[in-house]
């Protein structure tokens, strides 16, 4: 989710804070990829979504949703299908795909936490230069987040005890994600998760469990 593409957090959480906790971020991070995909699956563009709202939106319980627009879609998936359609019906077929790209994914050896972490620069600061150039920022977050005093640390020793707070959190955050979109604590989807969604075939609860052999 850290991408335009699938989501666009970084307004709601880190400027409105509006995710506050692991689960808002966990539910946003479920919510938004599996809406957002929806459109790709379907050949339609984003824009008349989120882009142009309604003018009651700001009024209503979750605007950043922009939940008459997301019922509009449904309407059109019913008139083109036929078939009576809700919100959740069109997150579960998003859903269904992002779990299959999961399968594929384990399938192709990518098995475990490991390959769900950032790159190694993007946990910076990762330089005595970048820190530096920063200072105020940094030191400020290891006093507020880490509850650390800064003063007479050297450089690298901020840098480690940053590191090491936002990386503990990004734990955290992942084990929230993962219980929220029906996976494991290794990044596996559950059985039941498959279940729930109709694609628990064969080939792919045999996937699941060479994944978990390979875990263990």
């Amino acid at each position: 989710g850290p991408q335009h593409d699938e989501a666009w957090l970084i307004f709601m959480d880190q400027v409105h804070n509006l995710l506050p906790t692991f689960q808002d971020k966990a539910e946003a991070l479920h919510y938004f990829p599996m809406w957002r995909t929806w459109f790709s699956l379907h050949g339609l563009c984003k824009l008349p979504w989120n882009d142009i709202s309604p003018a009651n939106n700001k009024e209503t319980a979750e605007p950043a949703k922009v939940p008459e627009h997301v019922e509009n879609y449904t309407w059109i998936h019913e008139g083109v299908t036929g078939k009576p359609t809700k919100v959740e019906d069109l997150l579960a077929q998003s859903e269904r795909v992002y779990n299959f790209q999961k399968v594929f994914a384990l399938r192709m050896g990518r098995v475990g936490r490991r390959h769900d972490y950032p790159p190694y620069r993007a946990m910076g600061p990762v330089t005595r230069l970048e820190y530096e150039s920063r200072q105020e920022r940094y030191d400020e977050q290891l006093k507020r987040l880490v509850e650390i005093e800064p003063a007479g640390m050297s450089t690298e020793e901020k840098m480690k005890e940053l590191r090491k707070y936002r990386e503990a959190q990004y734990e955290l955050l992942m084990d929230a994600v993962y219980q929220r979109r029906g996976w494991d604590p290794n990044s596996i989807p559950t059985v039941e998760k498959l279940h729930e969604l109709g694609i628990d075939f064969p080939e792919v609860l045999e996937v699941i469990e060479e994944a978990k052999r390979k875990i263990q």
